[in-house]
């Protein structure tokens, strides 16, 4: 006799639905883990060699050069047409172009060029990502794609158990082309900061020397931080003028609420202003430069960039913004100058909309920006 379905004991039901629903959930697990395993071998392989620029770094190079030369205009006045020399490194060496005469210690690549001119190269000896002397020359000094890739790729597998290492799915961790075409143009407007506005430049790094006293502080300001910060978030999203303005007075209230109650002496609000002065200002370049050519449908990448497989033509610019402000909400807990990238950048974002022509005074002896911004809420 066949016994129907509804007779079968709740409890054996219940067992069997529990032994499918499990072995469904490791069938998925064993996908996932081939797609991730299959995924990590196709991971690319890096340049051939790493003693010349790759051609891929060469043609991101050429489109970072264009971007400012045809559209940095529109970013920032001025900054465009100035020669600028840019350094690429990798771990091994690190490579010159734009000067014509560098110091001995360069050398030119042998039997190689850069867009028809000789570029120049030298070991790499603490290379890092910001503006850098060459000879008396200022130079943007950035990593190439594939160095900061796997730098990314490195440091979440150093932070993981060794069985995991091996099936981490690393491939999300490969950035955009355009994350590194605009960060070669945030260095290149640190080098620009360093030519028009010396005594701002020299005075905002002088203030890392206070970094020390002022972290020691942070833990007991992250609440207020978060405040602010969230504030900030709200006033670049808000539809009206009138919303914005309001969410900046509520914003300058409270940072002058928080140095107050913690005591903050001159040198550690300098310490804000300088640094939201130096790297918010070049976070600014880099994203608007994104956005620029996100936006301006008349602009042609370099046709070189056909052959990079990375590059998104600059499409994605509104999911990389939403990303960056889901950072900058996140900053209020963390120690270091990141949160001075974020919160410097969306207060320039918001004296574009409130304050045109807010760029001919930032560079002024004594302007910062949160003095900008509560100039442009005290005239409302």
């Amino acid at each position: 006799m066949v016994m129907c379905a509804r007779m079968i004991p709740f409890k054996q039901r219940l067992r069997r639905a529990f032994v499918f629903i499990v072995l469904g959930f490791l069938l998925l697990c064993l996908v996932t883990i081939g797609v991730s395993v299959l995924g990590n071998l196709t991971l690319p392989s890096g340049p051939q060699t790493l003693d010349r620029l790759d051609p891929l770094d060469k043609a991101r190079l050429s489109e970072a050069l264009r971007l400012k030369r045809e559209l940095g205009e529109v970013v920032w006045p001025g900054w465009a047409q100035t020669d600028i020399p840019v350094i690429l490194w990798n771990r091994d060496y690190s490579f010159l172009s734009g000067l014509a005469a560098p110091p001995s210690d360069w050398t030119p690549v042998p039997g190689d060029t850069f867009e028809g001119e000789p570029y120049y190269w030298q070991k790499s000896l603490n290379p890092q990502n910001f503006a850098v002397r060459v000879g008396d020359r200022w130079a943007a000094s950035m990593a190439t794609k594939w160095e900061t890739d796997l730098f990314l790729r490195e440091q979440f597998q150093a932070m993981l158990p060794p069985l995991v290492k091996q099936i981490f799915p690393y491939r999300p961790l490969i950035l955009p082309s355009e994350a590194n075409i605009s960060a070669v143009l945030h260095e290149s407007f640190h080098v620009y900061q360093a030519q028009a506005a010396s005594a701002h430049f020299q005075d905002a790094e002088r203030v890392y020397q206070d970094s020390e006293r002022y972290w020691a502080i942070d833990s007991s300001m992250r609440a207020a931080w978060q405040a602010e910060i969230d504030l900030l978030a709200k006033a670049v999203m808000v539809p009206t003028d009138e919303q914005a303005v309001e969410l900046a007075r509520q914003l300058l209230a409270r940072r002058s609420q928080r140095r107050q109650e913690h005591q903050l002496d001159p040198a550690l609000m300098d310490y804000e202003r300088r640094l939201e002065w130096l790297e918010g200002l070049a976070k600014y370049v880099e994203l608007v430069s994104w956005r620029q050519a996100a936006r301006t449908s008349s602009y042609i990448p370099v046709e070189a960039m056909k052959d990079d497989p990375d590059f998104k033509r600059y499409t994605t610019f509104d999911g990389q913004w939403s990303q960056e402000i889901d950072q900058m909400k996140r900053q209020a807990t963390r120690q270091g100058d990141t949160r001075f990238y974020y919160t410097g950048m969306v207060q320039a974002v918001l004296l574009d909309r409130l304050m045109p022509g807010w760029k001919s005074q930032i560079f002024q002896d004594g302007v910062w920006l949160e003095d900008l911004l509560e100039e442009t809420v005290k005239s409302r």
